[in-house]
């Protein structure tokens, strides 16, 4: 039950960065040696590319700015198509707007959790490496082993980069702890 429950948070934040919405058609293609794309530094391995030979997405080698914030080196990332940020599966554990998110995974960074984007390049949703205050909020640690009990562990911004939601891990106002923290914007 608890890893349906897992797996339903994660489908949500999937939904919510739009990486289930229909792809463009991509292409998926081997880099021999680490190369600059448009700009962006990409491992040896697979990158994807857009039809419009657009960089869809690769594993970059060294520490970058990604949107608002910086991601480690040994990421995976995703642009949109016209070459914003869309998400991220960090490497590791690592800070997001004064957060620390989630990174890597059982079989690599991109199998892990995501940080995802607003077109404009503002975090849309990250989840914590353990229990924070998010703008003084008691907000829960979430992602693929979340011991979060109920849906959707992730904390969620709005474009303004104010909180949008999460789960708490206190009472907090007139909610308990365990309720999903909702304000607007």
């Amino acid at each position: 039950m608890r890893k349906t429950i897992v797996f339903a948070a994660l489908f949500c934040a999937l939904l919510v960065t739009g990486w289930t919405h229909a792809q463009s058609q991509t292409t998926r293609k081997s880099l021999p040696q680490p190369t600059i794309v448009q700009g962006i530094p990409c491992d040896k391995g697979y990158a994807w590319f857009f039809a419009s030979g657009q960089l869809e997405k690769c594993t970059v080698t060294r520490e970058i700015p990604f949107g608002e914030i910086t991601i480690p080196a040994g990421s995976w990332i995703t642009l949109t198509e016209n070459g914003k940020p869309n998400f991220v599966q960090m490497s590791h554990d690592a800070p997001v707007l004064g957060l620390k998110c989630q990174g890597g995974g059982l079989l690599g960074a991109g199998e892990g959790p995501v940080v995802a984007f607003y077109p404009n390049g503002k975090v849309k949703v990250c989840f914590l490496a353990g229990d924070q205050a998010v703008q003084g909020v008691p907000c829960s640690q979430g992602g693929f082993f979340s011991t979060v009990s109920g849906p959707d562990p992730g904390v969620y911004f709005y474009k303004s980069g104010k909180l949008r939601q999460c789960r708490l891990t206190a009472d907090f106002g007139r909610k308990r702890k365990g309720e999903l923290f909702k304000q607007t914007p």
